[in-house]
């Protein structure tokens, strides 16, 4: 999924995005120096890849199964694994390959 897409999808609210990375990384407490700018997408709930790969069930139960999932990280790669894992528990999910490195360069 392209940033486009899912700026789509968030304007009109049809999509629950999760934020795999670690959670000072979703406070902006924590990153990557090439990024321009720290923090994370409005409106994603943080649920980090090692708890998502620990109890899948569990997260996916707090999901809603109707809407499609799209996950991201810094650079699509525990993303990928995250949506991964949620398609294999039913879930209609993807990767936003860009993630938060080009998310950050947004306006």
């Amino acid at each position: 999924m392209t940033g486009d897409e899912l700026a789509e999808l968030l304007a009109v609210g049809a999509v629950t995005l999760l934020d795999v990375r670690s959670p000072e990384e979703y406070a902006g407490a924590a990153g990557y120096p090439c990024d321009p700018r720290q923090g994370h997408i409005k409106g994603a709930t943080n649920v980090p890849l090692d708890e998502l790969q620990f109890d899948v069930s569990a997260v996916v139960a707090r999901l809603d199964p109707s809407r499609p999932v799209v996950a991201y990280c810094h650079s699509g790669q525990r993303s990928e694994i995250a949506a991964a894992l949620l398609r294999s528990a039913g879930l209609d999910a993807r990767n936003y390959e860009g993630s938060w490195h080009e998310w950050s360069r947004r306006p």
